[in-house]
């Protein structure tokens, strides 16, 4: 799940991307509309989290700019007006949920996975394969009917994997969807991560990799 957090007062924009950043997310941050803009154009996001009174593009033109496109990500508009008539307001200009400051953090995620899950392009709620079942609300996985303990990491690679299955994705899809713009595209940290996941799978695993092409998940290990 990757996620755009545009707010102009950069401490709290920093320290709600790293808190959803710890629940797993994927967050690439924008102090102002110009910026966002920017990046709306570039990446593809699954929740916009946006502050209305921004410089450079006010937040509600940037809200109307983001539900005009054909494959829109979802909008939490964040304001400090808290007003019902603010509310509506927002929602009229396209926005799908609001969200008044000062705000509940815990609020802010259950929020943030509600809209992702209503994007469209989003799948059924438990993905499934190669026996295994992985719910992204409940944060669970099961492999044959047993749970397994995954870090926050590893549950969004295989949550990724599974998305894609029974497509590849390679490291660099992987940096994109699972950690964000900051991530150093030279780092071992997909190679890292996957290894610990495959070992946390157990046997016969269900990773394979191909050799240019990047990882998938397979019901049968490759010859």
């Amino acid at each position: 799940m990757r996620i755009l957090v545009v707010e102009d007062a950069r401490s709290l924009a920093d320290v709600v991307a790293e808190g959803l950043r710890d629940q797993g997310m994927a967050v690439d941050v924008a102090y102002d509309g110009l910026e966002a803009a920017a990046k709306l154009d570039l990446n593809p996001y699954d929740v916009v989290v946006l502050d209305r009174d921004l410089p450079g593009i006010h937040g509600d033109a940037l809200c109307r700019m983001i539900t005009e496109r054909d494959d829109r990500a979802t909008v939490l508009m964040l304001t400090a007006a808290g007003a019902p008539g603010d509310r509506v307001s927002g929602l009229t200009l396209g926005a799908d949920d609001y969200l008044a400051k000062p705000f509940h953090f815990p609020e802010l995620v259950l929020r943030v996975r509600a809209l992702a899950r209503r994007r469209p392009t989003t799948r059924a709620r438990t993905l499934r394969a190669a026996g295994l079942e992985l719910d992204p609300v409940l944060r669970t996985v099961l492999r044959d009917g047993r749970p397994l303990a995954l870090s926050v990491k590893e549950f969004a690679v295989l949550e990724a994997l599974l998305r894609a299955s029974p497509g590849f994705l390679s490291a660099e899809d992987l940096l994109e969807r699972v950690w964000d713009e900051n991530a150093d595209p030279f780092t071992n940290t997909v190679t890292v991560t996957v290894g610990r996941l495959r070992r946390k799978l157990g046997s016969p695993p269900v990773i394979t990799t191909t050799t240019g092409v990047g990882y998938r998940i397979a019901d049968a290990p490759a010859p």
